[in-house]
């Protein structure tokens, strides 16, 4: 009897271990910048994490006698992102209840890697935004790290303050801000290395990117602002990306709704950036947008 295959038959040579691997190395220049302006506290905060994140999952698994999963790197993924929503001055313990909720709360009582709901990164610094405010929400000046900042660039033009940074400081993160939020250049040029890879879906974070930007940066009179002052490049893409939707209509739609969401906040909120709030709005509305265009697709067609 002829040996039968099942369809869908996809066939691949990446792992999960390789593709978080090479988001790693693609974070690596965001980080090493982060280090130069920041200082050496953005390397602890960003190893503590690390460390955390793979901890936590080891622990929990063991505990509950699961195989150990740690090995695949995106604990480690997560540990990196956390950080790069950091400020330089967050305390360590803060990072660490976020590294722990992210990973306990967020992804593993949920099965562990592709069964969580919503981006554990996110999700990490949305709960101790909330809890713990007040130590998140100082941010270093770059030519004087070991002091804080009155407002980022977006909280400035929220609120009527002062803002003297230029485009160009801007876009390659001369800023306040998040430890890796701020060099939009150097989140591109690790970008470019996962779309060489082929691991991303460019279509999904150019159209939350350009729409996100474009549109806020008109409402708040400031175009450069609106890209390049917030977190959008490193939610757009490293954090929107995701594996849910097969179809490219779906991906677009998801996009679109975390963009509109990220603009809503932005404008209309207390709170000056809404990168977070959009991305993980959209992650709670995927089985809505993925009934819109509900219908079989044939595996190997775009």
């Amino acid at each position: 009897m002829a040996e039968q295959h099942l369809s869908p038959n996809l066939r691949t040579s990446k792992t999960t271990q390789k593709i978080m691997m090479d988001v790693c190395f693609a974070l690596l220049p965001a980080l090493l910048y982060a280090i130069m302006i920041f200082g050496m506290n953005a390397l602890l905060l960003t190893a503590v994490s690390v460390v955390t994140c793979v901890a936590a999952e080891g622990i929990w698994q063991m505990l509950r006698r699961e195989p150990l999963t740690i090995s695949d790197a995106s604990a480690a993924v997560t540990g990196i992102l956390i950080a790069f929503n950091m400020s330089s001055t967050t305390p360590v313990w803060v990072v660490m209840i976020a590294d722990v909720f992210a990973i306990i709360v967020v992804k593993q009582v949920f099965g562990g890697i592709g069964s969580n709901v919503v981006n554990p990164a996110l999700m990490g610094r949305l709960f101790t935004m909330l809890v713990y405010g007040g130590q998140m929400m100082k941010y270093a000046v770059p030519s004087a790290p070991d002091t804080t900042a009155s407002a980022t660039v977006l909280s400035a033009i929220k609120y009527g303050e002062q803002m003297d940074y230029s485009a160009w400081e801007m876009m390659i993160g001369n800023i306040p801000g998040a430890l890796g939020e701020t060099s939009a250049l150097l989140l591109l040029v690790g970008f470019l290395y996962l779309v060489y890879k082929k691991e991303v879906n460019v279509e999904a974070a150019a159209v939350y990117i350009a729409v996100t930007g474009l549109v806020s940066g008109l409402l708040m009179g400031n175009l450069a602002a609106g890209f390049f002052g917030g977190g959008l490049f490193l939610g757009g893409l490293f954090m929107l990306t995701d594996y849910v939707f097969v179809s490219r209509k779906g991906k677009l739609l998801y996009a679109l709704t975390a963009a509109v969401i990220t603009i809503l906040v932005r404008q209309f909120s207390s709170y000056p950036e809404g990168v977070c709030f959009g991305i993980l709005i959209a992650n709670c509305m995927v089985y809505f947008l993925d009934q819109i265009d509900k219908k079989p697709h044939v595996y190997g067609v775009k």
